[in-house]
């Protein structure tokens, strides 16, 4: 966290977490690393890594193939049989193929790190077949699931911190393919851990905009021009709706203010309403995605930092 907030960079998540890796594993020896085919796009294989094959088990990465399922299920074994904390990356649209594994794994409890990469439009060009939009919804639902998706390489050693300290429960770390601006400075707490927090204050507000991942810099975005128009906009960065619904009534009051809510995320609404309100709207994701480099795909959805500033607008004047 140190060397990000010194140096910051600008990286995918999926990166920050390749990283953050690199600095666990000599001090974790029992992390067991692996990935449904993809490991050269998920980040999960570091040059500390081994692979287990025929006559070498002893070693700490395992290529399982086209298996989602079958990793995920393999994952939970190891977790049961002890002294291992397995994680294992695939896309994030393809949770669908290990939700009956991660299901179980938060049903016993288990410490398994799932790393979900190309986590929305974002992947681009792959078009809506792999572009998830229900995908945080649906896992957001499953019961002592932690969904964590981090805003850039801050929060995402904090999300590492936080799967790891979690020895009762699953984790999902969510993470990007495009490259996100480091946003937080050398603060030593993990803010991360409550699930949301303050990221750009504005004194008395008029509106709270409210992002993860990814979207998160859109929403600082938005602030600063809805503040050239003299509209007050803080910014919540939300990379846990778990932890944070865990937190007292009063830290999400004063997170979440009385301001008018405008939540963004580049996935469907569902789940949303409990932390916008009544009063509250929300920037989008209304069906599937297309095929496109991602920042046109962004313009073409309007989860841009001009639309959430007209949000805010329409929202002020309703």
């Amino acid at each position: 966290k140190a060397k990000y907030a010194v140096e910051k960079p600008k990286l995918a998540t999926r990166v920050s977490s390749q990283h953050v890796l690199e600095a666990l594993l000599p001090v974790v020896p029992g992390l067991m690393g692996g990935s449904a085919d993809l490991t050269g796009s998920v980040g999960t294989r570091t040059g500390l890594h081994q692979p287990v094959k025929a006559g070498a088990f002893g070693d700490n990465y395992i290529h399982y193939g086209v298996r989602e399922h079958g990793m995920a299920a393999a994952m939970n074994g190891m977790a049961l049989h002890g002294g291992i904390v397995p994680y294992g990356g695939t896309f994030l649209v393809f949770t669908d193929y290990c939700r009956p594994a991660i299901r179980l794994s938060a049903l016993m409890g288990l410490r398994v790190i799932y790393i979900m990469t190309h986590d929305s439009i974002g992947l681009g060009e792959d078009g809506p077949t792999h572009q998830p939009v229900e995908h945080l919804a649906a896992l957001r639902a499953i019961p002592n699931l932690l969904v964590l998706r981090p805003a850039d390489a801050i929060e995402t050693a904090e999300c590492w911190q936080i799967a790891l300290g979690h020895d009762d429960r699953p984790s999902v770390l969510v993470l990007t393919r495009q490259n996100l601006p480091t946003m937080r400075g050398p603060e030593a707490d993990n803010r991360s851990a409550r699930g949301g927090y303050v990221l750009r204050d504005a004194g008395k507000r008029d509106a709270t905009v409210i992002a993860t991942g990814s979207e998160v810099a859109i929403a600082m975005q938005a602030a600063s021009l809805l503040d050239k128009e003299g509209i007050a906009a803080a910014v919540v960065s939300l990379p846990s709706f778990e932890l944070f619904a865990a937190q007292p009534k009063a830290y999400r009051d004063e997170v979440l203010g009385t301001a008018p809510r405008i939540g963004v995320e580049a996935a469907v609404r569902q789940g949303w309403d409990a932390i916008l309100g009544e009063r509250g709207t929300f920037v989008g994701m209304k069906g599937f995605g297309a095929s496109g480099p991602f920042e046109k795909l962004y313009e073409h959805f309007g989860i841009t930092a001009a639309k959430v500033a007209e949000a805010a607008r329409a929202l002020l004047k309703s």
